[in-house]
């Protein structure tokens, strides 16, 4: 498992968790939350976290930049217009190329606006940036955004912050056939088995926000989701036993003694 990297953008991480900055009760939880889960990319809502304004608390005093990779991502944003002036922003302040791109289509259910975020996806692409994508389960739209120029994708388990887990194993099976760019799952994780389960259907890494921060213990739920992660990669790297309606005896019945 030493060599076992995950691989976005030519960079190799040794974490295959991604971690969310949002929703903490401070900046100090979410520090210390991160620092414990192992993560190595963290994903930051331009929109909502602080990282220009120094009369303000900045995460760049709380998470080292330097240590840990900022994935700046469009969180809150309903359409492509939106998405593009938040990313251009965010390289203007930080020079950040690699990011991650989420269109919401309505308030309700937070599900990604496909349309927009093909369209976001080309654009961006061929700006120069390197475009981690939000989407929704769909083979096919996976397909197209992988032809316009992402550089990951990111599917959802299920709604963001519903803590459902997986709810398509068979969609994201799909995916992982047909694609050899990282897939990563994104959104509606809700417990460290739900992260092993991603795991183990061959994702290359899992990003949880909401799982961590609003838990009763987000710092032990930092742990156990490292803890998840990794037994789940261990676990497809393995190579489950196939499944059978009959049983199989651990022991055989020849020379048994009668």
């Amino acid at each position: 498992m030493v060599n076992d990297k995950l691989i976005v953008n030519k960079k190799r991480f040794n974490s295959r968790l991604i971690v969310g900055t949002g929703k903490y009760k401070s900046m100090a939880e979410c520090a210390k939350a991160i620092k414990l889960s192992g993560a190595e990319i963290v994903t930051v809502a331009v929109r909502r976290v602080n990282i220009s304004d120094k009369k303000k608390p900045l995460l760049m005093d709380y998470v080292d930049p330097k240590k840990i990779t900022y994935l700046p991502n469009t969180a809150g944003c309903f359409t492509s217009e939106e998405a593009l002036r938040t990313l251009r922003l965010a390289r203007e302040i930080g020079g950040w190329k690699l990011v991650k791109l989420e269109v919401l289509g309505d308030k309700k259910n937070l599900f990604p606006d496909m349309i927009e975020t093909l369209k976001s996806t080309e654009v961006l692409t061929k700006e120069g940036f390197r475009v981690m994508v939000y989407c929704n389960d769909d083979p096919l739209m996976a397909k197209r955004l992988e032809n316009v120029g992402a550089c990951a994708i990111m599917p959802l388990a299920a709604p963001i912050g519903s803590g459902l887990g997986i709810q398509n194993t068979t969609n994201i099976k799909i995916i992982r056939s047909q694609t050899k760019l990282p897939l990563i799952i994104d959104a509606g994780l809700g417990q460290a088995s739900d992260a092993a389960i991603a795991m183990e259907l061959g994702c290359d890494g899992v990003l949880i926000n909401t799982a961590v921060a609003e838990a009763k213990n987000p710092i032990l739920m930092a742990e156990a989701m490292k803890d998840a992660v990794i037994a789940g990669r261990k676990s497809f790297i393995a190579g489950r036993i196939k499944k059978k309606v009959t049983a199989n005896p651990s022991s055989p019945f020849e020379g048994l003694i009668e």
